[in-house]
């Protein structure tokens, strides 16, 4: 198979890099098909976020502002279909592209926010039982069966170790683009529970003796894997902890993670922190810390709702728009 395609997607330091890992991982299973990925748009203030395109050889092309500025790129380019990953891309992006000819995935959380496509991704918990505006001749690709998992993910399995104290993981996307870190630490020392605890964080600070920060870090699905407890946000990296079946405490930092904070943890899947570090909040950390079985009946739960095959799903839907 051959052909190429361009995924228009950023990244940065203060909006963070929940897109570009998707798209990478939608990349790698195109790439695994013979099809060549272009990534449109840039990547800025995160080296870890850029070394996730340099590591697998996938270009970066600037990508111009305007829609028909963006369908003339696509053309120069050669491109055979183009992935949308963005809240920031003007409503009429999608029409453009698709009124020169290109066939156009878009992948949304919830709301498409006004963008034409020819097919959509809404990996998000319940998404299937949603309302959602198809236009006319579209369809939609939704719920966690669809989920994009990187290579790195999919190839891993959780590692249960017993030992004293709990080993919690703490991160906040590959940016941590809200700096949440150091709250969320210091609400973990707050519940006077032993443990354990690594945080990403990409600026260092202060922590106690039982907290270790390190930089966003390519380790970090063997660090899931290994933890009893991971506390994060309701973004994309919650797809990758389902389908390892890790036992998650979620917080949420932006408004569009509130539709999967609040699916998720009412089916019990992963224990609501809410989104500050806040003395309840620490009261759920402190049962969860102290309670294996509390923390292992999450995991349970969401056991079989991601099955690591989400990708290959959406590239066979996709490559059927163009590939015929």
């Amino acid at each position: 198979m051959s052909g190429r395609v361009g995924v228009r997607c950023d990244a940065a330091a203060g909006s963070g890099a929940g897109h570009l890992v998707r798209c990478v991982a939608l990349a790698e299973e195109l790439g695994a098909r013979g099809v060549e990925v272009v990534f449109l748009g840039t990547v800025s203030g995160s080296e870890w976020a850029l070394a996730q395109l340099s590591s697998r050889g996938l270009p970066l092309v600037t990508a111009p502002a305007g829609p028909d500025r963006l369908a003339a790129l696509a053309c120069e380019l050669r491109l055979d279909a183009v992935v949308l990953d963005s809240y920031e891309l003007p409503e009429g992006t999608g029409a453009a592209l698709r009124a020169a000819g290109f066939p156009v995935l878009a992948i949304v959380d919830g709301d498409p926010l006004g963008q034409e496509a020819d097919l959509y991704l809404d990996q998000n918990l319940g998404a299937e039982d949603r309302p959602f505006p198809l236009p006319r001749d579209a369809w939609r690709l939704a719920g966690t069966r669809y989920a994009l998992l990187r290579d790195s993910v999919r190839g891993r399995r959780r590692v249960r170790v017993p030992r004293p104290e709990p080993r919690v993981l703490c991160f906040f996307g590959g940016t941590d683009s809200a700096r949440v870190g150091p709250a969320w630490a210091e609400a973990l020392t707050f519940t006077r529970v032993p443990f354990r605890a690594t945080v990403v964080s990409p600026e260092p600070f202060e922590a106690g003796e039982d907290i270790t920060v390190i930089p966003p870090t390519d380790r970090l699905p063997e660090l899931m894997a290994a933890a009893d407890l991971v506390v994060t946000a309701a973004g994309s990296a919650i797809w990758e902890l389902l389908h390892l079946g890790v036992p998650t405490a979620l917080s949420w930092v932006a408004d569009n993670q509130l539709i999967g904070y609040r699916a998720l943890v009412g089916r019990g899947v992963a224990a609501g922190l809410g989104r500050a570090a806040d003395a309840e909040a620490v009261g759920v950390l402190a049962r969860l810390l102290a309670d294996p079985a509390l923390r292992e009946e999450h995991g349970r739960r969401g056991g079989g709702l991601v099955d690591g095959k989400g990708r290959e799903r959406v590239a066979d839907a996709f490559l059927d728009l163009w590939i015929r």
